[in-house]
């Protein structure tokens, strides 16, 4: 179908559910429509190979679930109290993903996932960090990029039609009720349509994970950018947008150095102009061992924790303030063992002697231990062109995840009627999540959206009057502005020109924010916003990186209103320190880093933003959802269960 808008041919396209991206969550969320039965639906993606899940992961990336094996007690209960007991997070979303871990990992391990298990058929567990018991598992450091490319082939076996190089860059809405979207095809950003193409669908499921667009310093693979300022603009509630996950990253190759990486005690040094190298932890540290000790406990606790900053979190900043503050290259180097071991291990903490020798690794240099214990976390390097053999890691402290995202309810369907939130992009984590717990996120959450869906509504592909209406409106404004865009001459290229606010993010308002500079920040890209159509110059094939930029404006907007509410309220919470003039100096060794007094955390509460009538952004702490009490008696259980599939089968 095409419609004629001011002398302007707009290709439009007609679905009943449109998922937009090709991660694991997008991915799982058609694959499960097609399942429960329906069929007018599509995956959208600006590039099926772009993206996190594909393109991300670190030492042994975990997926958490209920425990399948052994004898140690686990119920869904429990596992549903301690994502709960996170802090600023949903009971019922809680005890979703708590109920739907085992069915959404057993699809996995069935569609051919390589989780490992025991001869008898029990899966295995490890405790990872904020995990009480063994519920992590694994398949390895591309444990999410198998998630993907399994269901991608499920997806592919049923004939689900995939739309690759289709930007989605605004949600249509009426009512308060999804009516569809405007998406950039890629192949004609030439034509006088500039691409712009118009897509029915009275449900969408936005899989675009976190804005990792936000950070300059990121371990976000560059593919991936988010697109949460569209859902933003379209009147989407936000919850918990101040909560990030910060860690040590390597630079070259952007990966999580956690787990072995740190276990194997590598020799941390830096670099200055001049090229004169230094072994720093020994500067911060009253002995070496109390350094070997701090290092070894990074691969348990490898996120950045206000908890733990007299502890592992205490490498974090002293490698920013080597590399920030000192201006000084920070490497980890395996290749020789770092001071403190040359008379073995026995000065080290227990915990730390322990694991090694259980590992079987108390050998000499740190990559002999790694490739004793990881060799495939040496593989993984080796396959990007470094060698730890033979050359030293660079790496910083950098964005990796985020907590918040859009609010959803307990099935995952946002604040906008018909609009649903999966993945990193739906604002479920809280601040203490376990790590995994983001993985069987995304295929319980986008399970229960598709579920929700096939549950409660019709198939529906008719092109209503209305719909028509806010869709030409939309288009023709659109026009107007990709005509006067693509007249003007670019001063440089769309994705270099959002580096400056990447940097000042990074600088100002990451695991160390500063409340003056972000609201300075924050009134900058309100005024950049503001003025964006009537400046903005790219060239037609820069279109889809300039949409980017605008979504990303929006979404830092919403990200630094929550950030600032959640200074002047909490102080040093979870993922950042406040930093503050007159606060608490952190130790004698960083003698210029004090921080704000800490508050304890809004108990029962979770940050919620919303977009204001002059269309900035206000935040507020509500209540959250609490536990619910589900009933358990079968034959009450059963009846439900059978009206439910009876309307998905109809």
């Amino acid at each position: 179908m095409q419609w004629n808008v001011n002398g302007v041919s707009v290709p439009v396209r007609v679905l009943d559910t449109a998922v937009v991206g090709s991660g694991c969550a997008g991915f799982n969320a058609v694959d499960w429509l097609w399942t429960l039965g329906r069929r007018n639906i599509a995956l959208i993606t600006e590039g099926v190979n772009c993206g996190t899940s594909r393109n991300t992961g670190s030492d042994k990336q975990t997926y958490y679930k209920l425990s399948l094996g052994g004898d140690g007690a686990d119920s869904v209960a429990a596992m549903a109290a301690d994502l709960f007991d996170g802090e600023a997070v949903d009971g019922d979303t809680a005890l979703c993903e708590a109920a739907g871990s085992v069915r959404a990992f057993m699809k996995l391990s069935n569609l051919g996932v390589p989780f490992p298990c025991n001869e008898y058929g029990e899966y295995v567990g490890y405790k990872t960090d904020h995990d009480p018991r063994q519920r992590a598992t694994s398949a390895g450091p591309l444990t999410s990029r198998f998630m993907t490319e399994r269901l991608e082939e499920a997806v592919n076996a049923k004939g689900i039609p995939v739309w690759d190089g289709m930007s989605a860059v605004k949600l249509l809405v009426a009512d308060g009720a999804i009516e569809g979207l405007l998406c950039l095809d890629h192949t004609a950003l030439n034509t006088p349509s500039h691409g712009l193409t118009v897509v029915k669908a009275r449900q969408v499921i936005l899989a675009t994970g976190g804005p990792a667009g936000c950070y300059l310093r990121s371990v976000y693979p560059e593919s991936q950018t988010g697109m949460s300022g569209m859902a933003l603009e379209a009147g989407a509630k936000a919850a918990n947008l101040d909560q990030w996950q910060y860690g040590l990253a390597s630079l070259g190759f952007r990966w999580n150095v956690s787990g072995t990486y740190q276990q194997v005690l590598p020799r941390y040094i830096s670099i200055d102009s001049e090229g004169v190298e230094r072994e720093f932890l020994l500067d911060y540290f009253d002995s070496p061992t109390e350094a070997l000790d701090r290092v070894f406990l990074k691969g348990y606790q490898w996120p950045f924790d206000t908890t733990k900053i007299q502890g592992s979190s205490l490498i974090d900043l002293i490698v920013h303030h080597e590399t920030a503050v000192l201006g000084r290259r920070v490497y980890m180097d395996y290749r020789t063992d770092p001071t403190g071991l040359e008379n073995g291990f026995d000065k080290l903490a227990q915990e730390t002697y322990c694991y090694l020798a259980n590992s079987g690794a108390l050998t000499a240099t740190p990559i002999a231990r790694l490739q004793k214990m990881n060799p495939p976390a040496i593989e993984l390097y080796r396959q990007h062109g470094i060698d730890l053999y033979t050359e030293p890691l660079e790496i910083g402290v950098c964005a990796q995840h985020h907590n918040g995202g859009l609010w959803v309810d307990a099935d995952w369907q946002t604040s906008v009627r018909g609009l649903y939130a999966a993945g990193e992009a739906a604002g479920t984590f809280g601040l203490h999540r376990p790590g995994g717990s983001a993985l069987n996120s995304t295929q319980v959450g986008s399970m229960r959206a598709a579920e929700h869906i096939a549950a409660t509504t019709d198939e529906d592909i008719v092109v209503t009057a209305t719909f028509e209406a806010t869709a030409r409106c939309a288009v023709c404004e659109m026009l107007v502005h990709l005509a006067a865009v693509t007249a003007r001459t670019p001063r440089e290229a769309a994705e270099k020109s959002r580096v400056v606010a990447q940097r000042e993010m990074s600088d100002a308002a990451a695991h160390l924010r500063n409340p003056v500079a972000m609201a300075a920040l924050a009134e900058n890209e309100r005024a950049a916003l503001q003025r964006f159509w009537d400046t903005a110059a790219a060239a037609p094939a820069e279109l889809p990186a300039l949409f980017k930029n605008r979504d990303l404006m929006i979404t830092r907007c919403a990200v630094l209103s929550a950030m600032c509410t959640a200074a002047d309220t909490v102080g040093t919470c979870g993922s950042a320190l406040v930093l503050c003039e007159d606060g608490v100096p952190l130790s004698a060794a960083l003698p210029n880093l004090r921080y704000a007094v800490p508050k304890p955390y809004p108990a029962g509460r979770r940050l919620i933003t919303t977009q204001t009538e002059s269309g900035g952004f206000t935040s507020r702490y509500e209540p959250a959802r609490p536990m619910p009490q589900a009933d358990g008696w079968f034959e009450t259980v059963w009846e439900a269960y059978r009206r439910r599939m009876q309307r998905i089968t109809e």
